[in-house]
């Protein structure tokens, strides 16, 4: 199947940031940490956006707010993700965020888990657009780097806002808004609608990026083509697939689809990567912590099924990567043949 002809996509501004190809990485919690960041910089990515950081935590220097707010000098420029129901601890966890390091700072209005919204927080704030408001203000007058905000498309289908407070975010000095083309009722289900985000697009003057399902080119393109958004996110497509970013980056530039990386690399960066979840989070933390990425890697070849359900239940590192090469080896040496 021919791919589509790329959009003529152009740089976008936020605030002093130039992102030159705006196909950004999405904050997702246990998913988008240092490690699994990294990776998907060297394969290329516009925008790398660090997990959810609770502003609470965040004040409080919590050991996992700090690991959360960890960055390289690769990802440069690093937006940092704060979730919260408090004007006051919002403004004062982006001055400390602002302090780590972030170039940007994005405010979580999208999150649809209950934890998050029983708090009045996430995509609960769609429900509450003054508060939402206050969050905004209090974020963007307590910081100098510029403020983005996610969302979704509202809480519930009989209440469709995101045209409304993205406007709001934009009068209150916000620089982008993403918007998942689902609302927080629908949770992860049914299909993310990319044509609603251009009512938003419409709505506002400031950058628009299109958020949900975006799994490969194809994806990208129709996404990019029925919202008119001025770029993408990426989550959960890129699961198992840090180089997917880079691969729709290329695309975007230059109209031809990169391959992924050969059953060699792949089980390269697998290990690199493994490695450096140990390091990150420490060894028992960290073998329980890759235990997912493991399962999204290896997923679709032959045996991985009965491979993930061995690998989980393997507590000593070494033997982890030890069985890793081993489930590798027989595709390998069939590519060798």
């Amino acid at each position: 199947m021919s791919l589509p002809v790329p959009p003529s996509l152009d740089p976008i501004q936020v605030g002093p940031q130039r992102i030159d190809c705006p196909v950004i990485l999405a904050p997702m919690t246990g998913v988008t940490d240092l490690p699994f960041r990294r990776m998907v910089r060297r394969y290329g990515s516009g925008l790398n956006v660090t997990e959810m950081i609770a502003s609470p935590a965040a004040i409080r220097e919590t050991r996992v707010s700090v690991q959360k707010a960890m960055w390289d000098q690769i990802e440069e420029p690093v937006s940092m993700q704060l979730v919260g129901c408090d004007p006051v601890q919002m403004g004062e966890a982006a001055k400390l965020v602002e302090d780590r390091g972030a170039a940007i700072i994005d405010i979580n209005m999208g999150c649809p888990v209950r934890k998050v919204v029983n708090g009045d927080a996430g995509s609960a704030l769609m429900r509450d657009v003054p508060l939402a408001a206050k969050l905004i203000e209090a974020t963007v007058k307590a910081v100098s780097v510029p403020v983005t905000v996610k969302m979704r498309m509202g809480w519930c289908h009989d209440s469709l806002n995101a045209p409304e407070l993205a406007k709001i975010a934009e009068d209150l000095g916000a620089k982008m808004v993403t918007v998942h083309g689902r609302t927080r009722n629908q949770m992860y289900k049914g299909e993310a609608d990319w044509a609603f985000v251009r009512q938003v697009k419409d709505a506002v003057s400031i950058p628009v990026i299109v958020n949900g399902d975006i799994c490969g080119i194809e994806d990208a393109a129709r996404a990019l083509k029925l919202s008119g958004a001025d770029g993408v996110m990426i989550g959960r497509g890129a699961y198992g697939k840090p180089w997917l970013l880079g691969q729709v980056m290329h695309w975007l530039r230059h109209g031809v689809q990169v391959p992924d990386p050969s059953i060699n690399e792949q089980l390269s960066v697998i290990l690199e990567h493994y490695e450096a979840m140990l390091s990150h989070y420490g060894r028992d933390t960290g073998v329980k912590m890759a235990r997912k990425h493991l399962g999204w890697y290896t997923k679709g070849l032959h045996g991985s099924a009965e491979f993930r359900n061995m690998i989980n239940f393997v507590d000593d590192a070494d033997a982890v990567m030890r069985n890793l090469r081993e489930f590798y080896a027989p595709f390998i040496s069939r590519l060798a043949a």
